[in-house]
């Protein structure tokens, strides 16, 4: 028990990547006298989407045996230390027409249709944005839309469809898609401001600055809106509304001020390496939950017809023409590896929200993330038994372990997840 008498400092950091990044949190680095202050602490639940583009090949993804008797595909092997938090779904349908433009616009929308052209676009309210509502007024930032990809924001990329519904996940409304971000720098301003960095001192002086600009802009907006005729006031109570959103986060960041965090400094920029860049989003995102400034994140590891290479495990094709791989067993299984690497690296993120003290457990303890992708076999742009996984412990509200199958009912839509 002599770890419970000394601690690592809370600044334990790694050098690398364009930034000053954190190591997970660890027993080691919390003082003797907080363990037990930290297990008694209330928990609270998360929501992640974890997006795989371009399909997947589903021979070495379905698993043998069903219920709780069944064997971890070769895909799906990485995961099997976190067994008893994993609910493998199958035979559930997609309910949309188009091809790689609906794997990604209908994943969290179940939308059947969207526009008919590159300028007409409409889906409906994604499942990570109802989530955000509900818990507005609980956190800072309502929710984070992710990517690994820069966005195209206009232009047809799938057919003539918008880009954009290849390039998101996320809707605030039928008519309002929300853009990913994809650089690292912006994420940390987005959750930390222009600080530089997520000490103290530096929050605390960001706080400040931003209270007294919003106590300025306040009383100059009751100054204002004596002189103004009836509909101009209407337009300035709209942007009251908004001010009062940033004058409750600010509240919400006031209520936050003694949260001891990892010392990160903002990043630089994205790094070149896809691995480098893609652990310092998930560290980013492990933060940004760690912390409470968010409780809903939906994550892109790569848009739909992503054309990245994946030569550092052999597959130095581009992923989407070897999606289309009509079948041919050798491409299958080279499409194999590609899927196998990204739960290879998703399960690199399960181990540090396992080793992350949350409440009475770990932040996986407290987490419902949905994996998978929009599209089963590529090659055929199908719809059929999407590949899906529903990881977590659902703050104890789910039994994990478990392979579920629908093929009795393959018509099922994803809101079916609510049920489990």
């Amino acid at each position: 028990m002599a770890f419970l008498t000394k601690s690592l400092p809370r600044r334990t950091v790694l050098q690398g990547l364009g930034a000053t990044v954190a190591l997970p949190f660890l027993e080691a680095m919390l003082p003797a006298f907080s363990l037990r202050g930290r297990a008694a602490a209330k928990a609270v639940h998360r929501f992640q989407t974890f997006y795989v583009p371009n399909g997947m090949a589903m021979p070495y993804w379905l698993p043998k045996g069903e219920g709780t008797a069944f064997e971890l595909s070769p895909i799906l092997e990485p995961l099997a230390p976190y067994r008893d938090q994993m609910l493998v779904l199958s035979g559930l349908k997609a309910n949309w027409n188009y091809i790689h433009a609906g794997a990604s616009g209908s994943f969290l929308t179940g939308t059947a249709r969207g526009g008919r052209n590159e300028i007409e676009i409409i889906a409906d309210v994604s499942m990570d944005q109802l989530l955000a509502r509900h818990f507005a007024r609980e956190t800072q930032v309502p929710s984070l839309e992710l990517s690994m990809d820069a966005p195209a924001n206009a232009g047809a990329c799938t057919g003539i469809l918008s880009c954009v519904y290849t390039h998101t996940l996320s809707w605030r409304s039928p008519t309002q898609p929300l853009p990913m971000e994809w650089n690292p720098r912006a994420v940390f301003e987005r959750l930390f401001g222009d600080s530089g960095s997520t000490d103290r001192t530096a929050r605390d002086a960001r706080l400040r600055q931003h209270k007294s600009i919003l106590d300025s802009v306040t009383e100059k907006l009751v100054s204002l809106k004596r002189d103004l005729g009836p509909q101009d006031q209407s337009k300035v109570d709209e942007y009251a509304d908004a001010v009062r959103d940033v004058e409750r986060r600010i509240q919400k960041a006031e209520q936050q001020r003694d949260l001891e965090l990892p010392t990160m400094e903002q990043p630089q920029g994205a790094p070149p390496v896809f691995e480098d860049h893609l652990a310092l989003m998930l560290d980013l995102q492990l933060l940004a939950f760690q912390s409470d400034l968010t409780r809903v994140i939906s994550f892109m590891v790569g848009k739909e017809q992503s054309a990245r290479p994946y030569p550092q495990i052999g597959v130095p094709e581009a992923h989407h023409p070897l999606s289309h791989h009509n079948f041919v067993p050798e491409l299958v299984e080279r499409m194999s590896r590609i899927n196998r690497y990204h739960v290879q690296l998703f399960s690199k993120y399960l181990a540090k929200l396992r080793a992350t003290p949350d409440g009475d457990g770990s932040l996986l303890d407290h987490m419902t993330i949905l994996y998978g992708s929009g599209i089963s076999h590529s090659t055929t742009h199908s719809g059929d038994n999407l590949p899906l996984l529903v990881m977590g412990g659902h703050h104890g509200r789910l039994k994990g372990g478990r392979h579920l199958s629908y093929s009795d009912k393959p018509t099922l839509p994803l809101d079916t997840l609510s049920g489990v």
